[in-house]
């Protein structure tokens, strides 16, 4: 299959998928989401892959999904659940899947990038890589409810109520990334890594990855995220002068502009 929105390539034992939208930051439509489960799906069955890197094309590992104004705008239910399954089934392809999967974070890593990097087994940031879920500034929610299964109680409520941006010094220290990379040898870190994975034999990659998966789901992980995809739905479906406005400058402006303005509104006085 020809991509249009990612890159594939396999290198031996490693496959890499690149997010290849780098005009638009690597946001997430329903074309590349589609392109990723095909990708997916294909390493998956891929006897000879035994690891997965994701990473992002420019300056961005993913800026979240994309906000421009569709042709037939959402309106029900439905709708939103809708684009939430296709999205949440995206990711958990990753958390399901027999491979050790690695995230290769370059630069921004918002919304659901950060969902993304989150359900990869492994996060690598850029010393230059920005974390965040800034979806409840423009009353959004995140579709994937996985930050309360990375980090604390604390810094859940902290990050996913102000929508506030960490570094990733930060993102390492609490648990948001395993470790701080310089920027232009993520990539080089990333193989490294997945060599590693890839001299394991795959059974035992593939049911100890499941046996701690497991574990999750004994907690109550899958509920989370059903639950979490609801409140998506409802927050979107909610009335505020604040969500108005928001989209309101978008319509009329850009997105770049409604950017602008909820950054202005959310600037820490000085």
């Amino acid at each position: 299959m020809k991509y249009q929105n990612i890159q594939l390539s396999i290198d031996r034992w490693i496959a890499t998928l690149t997010l290849n939208r780098p005009d638009k930051m690597n946001a997430f439509d329903d074309a590349i989401l589609l392109e990723m489960q095909h990708a997916l799906d294909a390493v998956e069955a891929d006897e000879s892959v035994r690891a997965l890197i994701i990473t992002g094309t420019g300056r961005a590992f993913s800026a979240g999904f994309d906000l421009s104004p569709r042709e037939t705008p959402f309106k029900s239910v439905r709708d939103w659940r809708d684009h939430a399954k296709l999205g949440n089934d995206t990711w958990q392809r990753i958390w399901r899947s027999r491979l050790p999967v690695i995230a290769a974070v370059n630069g921004y890593c918002l919304g659901g990038g950060c969902e993304l990097s989150m359900v990869c087994d492994i996060t690598l940031a850029a010393d230059d890589a920005e974390f965040g879920e800034p979806e409840i500034q423009f009353q959004s929610a995140p579709p994937l409810a996985v930050m309360p299964w990375v980090l604390g109680m604390k810094k859940t409520k902290e990050l996913m109520l102000t929508g506030d941006r960490i570094g990733a010094d930060e993102a390492v220290r609490i648990g948001l990334a395993n470790r701080v990379v310089p920027a232009p040898a993520l990539m080089d870190e990333a193989r490294q890594l997945a060599l590693r994975f890839a001299m394991i034999a795959p059974p035992a990659m593939q049911l100890n990855k499941q046996c701690i998966n497991r574990a999750y789901d004994l907690r109550g992980y899958q509920a989370t995220i059903d639950y979490g995809a609801e409140m998506f739905v409802l927050t979107h479906m909610s009335e505020s002068e604040e969500g108005r406005e928001f989209f309101e400058v978008a319509a009329k402006q850009g997105l770049k502009a409604a950017f602008k303005w909820r950054d202005a509104k959310f600037a820490t006085p000085a």
